[in-house]
């Protein structure tokens, strides 16, 4: 375990992205189709396929899924990843025509300060294609692809993973784009609300604090906010074979995981979305295996959170926020 999501077999993650820009995308590829589901708990989201994965629709499987920056824009980061598993002879095929299933989330990095006077065209759709490209079992975390140009109420925000087995051995990782309207850390210290989730000091071992005063518990937000300004991205994966409807209740048990890392959450502001697939490598009990699956899942995509403010580099521009590590990695 490389406390990754890729470490669920059959499951490869690339990254691209653009300094300049401060923006990109990130990619995650199932070297087979998967089952899939989406919950959708923030009230400014953007998506891509959503419909597709309703539990009442047809389509159960999925290719592959595409997370980026660019707001609106970034929707068509899709397309490039659709194009790259084209050229691989893979999608659902139908009578001979072969379509990749590519949902996808964004969220919003318009105003960080990056260059976006792309022209015409955005760049996400190549930005697209070139992170299915590179997909790989072992990828960055922190300031990399749809992490890039991320921010959250007081630091530099980032991309981050984390994975767990169950007391029965299924596995369960996550990916999150942290980009949250409120704080991943209490108050102005080091310390990050998922602390309780913590292991082996993935996130800097600091706790939390031994007492909470008022202005810990007070509400930090960005400021000038829109509806659209932030969102929270998540892919948890498992090797348990479940139902499309056994993935949407693993979904809505792993949104949990974002009340334990960021303050406030799921605000009309935000944009959270958080996809879950299965591999369907292990049979699970359906009634308290599945809720000890996503019992395990939340935890992991509050680690998830964590470890990606944590392994974030500021942003070269000016005014940018700071990043976890610049003031407290000493």
């Amino acid at each position: 375990m490389n406390n990754l999501l890729t470490d669920i077999t059959g499951v490869r993650v690339g990254h691209a992205d653009d300094p300049a820009l401060a923006s990109g995308v990130t990619a995650v590829i199932f070297d087979r189709p998967v089952v899939a589901a989406m919950d959708v708990r923030g009230g400014g989201p953007g998506t891509r396929e959503g419909a597709l994965l309703d539990v009442a629709n047809t389509v159960e499987k999925i290719d592959a899924i595409a997370l980026s920056g660019g707001s609106a824009f970034g929707l068509e980061a899709g397309g490039g990843v659709q194009a790259w598993l084209a050229e691989q002879g893979r999608g659902l095929n139908v009578r001979g025509a072969v379509i990749p299933i590519v949902p996808g989330a964004i969220c919003f990095d318009l105003l960080n300060g990056g260059n976006k006077n792309w022209g015409r065209f955005a760049p996400y759709r190549d930005l697209g294609y070139a992170a299915a490209a590179a997909a790989t079992s072992n990828f960055a975390l922190g300031s990399a692809g749809a992490g890039l140009g991320t921010l959250t109420a007081n630091l530099k925000g980032g991309i981050g993973s984390a994975s767990a087995q169950t007391a029965h051995g299924v596995k369960v990782a996550a990916l999150v784009v942290v980009n949250a309207l409120g704080s991943v850390t209490v108050g102005d210290g080091p310390w990050f609300w998922a602390a309780p989730f913590e292991v082996d000091g993935e996130y800097g071992g600091r706790g939390l604090p031994e007492t909470f005063t008022a202005d810990m518990l007070k509400m930090r937000i960005k400021g000038a906010t829109t509806e659209t300004e932030s969102t929270t991205l998540a892919v948890v994966v498992t090797d348990a074979a479940l139902t499309k409807t056994q993935a949407k209740r693993l979904a809505m048990i792993a949104h949990t995981g974002f009340a334990r890392a960021i303050y406030p959450v799921h605000a009309p502001m935000d944009g959270d979305v958080l996809f879950a697939a299965a591999t369907g490598e292990h049979s699970i009990d359906p009634l308290i295996g599945l809720t000890e699956l996503g019992m395990v899942a939340a935890n992991v995509v509050a680690r998830a959170i964590a470890r990606g403010v944590h392994a974030a580099t500021a942003l070269a521009l000016p005014g940018a926020l700071p990043a976890w590590r610049d003031r407290f990695g000493k």
